[in-house]
């Protein structure tokens, strides 16, 4: 398979990936449907970087190292897994909260996100701290890169991946953001809020329960 092939296949796999619900998906639907498209795009930036950072210590054997070490990785998930419980006990919370008040879009609460540094942030911290990343690109990195591949190759894969990530995920926030989708989902908003909070706490809650037993045996 020469260079072109693997950059391409990469770029297939990577793609469809991208597209499977998950924290990062229910990250951008949350919060660019309220908060509008400048928030949902800082999202995404944020989530391209994670994947960015993924990919780029992937690629160098660093996370392969990282997972070849079970308590150091069984700690990686208890902190990733904790983050995304945080998330969807504090978005769950605050729509519980707020549901008699929120009849609307307009009318809820900021309860996620101040700032675009914030959205950032938030974006970049949930693909980073999530662990299923970084076993995906490990396995990606390991099975479609070779050792042997120029250090031009290796970057303009990484270009690929963040790429792609970025462009899926601000997509993703402008279709959300748009004025017809607003007036659809607005009286769903509350529905799709817990949806997503329930999504971050069961990923976290598994997370952890696959990293407790590691700790134990330590």
């Amino acid at each position: 398979m020469n260079e072109v092939h693997i950059l391409m296949t990469l770029a297939t796999v990577h793609f469809i990936a991208l597209m499977s619900p998950g924290p990062d998906v229910a990250l951008v639907v949350q919060n660019a449907a309220h908060y509008g498209r400048k928030t949902g795009f800082y999202i995404a930036l944020g989530l391209s970087f994670g994947i960015l950072t993924h990919s780029t210590l992937s690629i160098t054997g660093i996370s392969y190292l990282v997972h070849q070490q079970p308590l150091l990785f069984a700690l990686l998930q208890i902190a990733g897994g904790g983050y995304l419980f945080y998330l969807g006990w504090h978005a769950g919370w605050a729509t519980l909260k707020n549901w008699a008040q929120a009849t609307s879009l307009n009318q809820m609460p900021a309860q996620l996100l101040s700032s675009r540094r914030q959205a950032f942030t938030r974006g970049y911290l949930t693909n980073l701290l999530n662990p299923k990343a970084l076993v995906f690109f490990v396995s990606l990195m390991s099975t479609l890169i070779p050792a042997g591949m120029p250090m031009s190759g290796k970057g303009i894969a990484l270009v690929i991946l963040w790429g792609l990530s970025l462009f899926w995920f601000a997509l993703l926030a402008w279709l959300l953001s748009t004025a017809r989708f607003q007036r659809h989902i607005s009286a769903a908003s509350r529905y799709i809020d817990l949806l997503c909070a329930l999504i971050f706490s069961v990923i976290g809650i598994v997370i952890w329960w696959h990293a407790w037993p590691v700790l134990f045996t330590a």
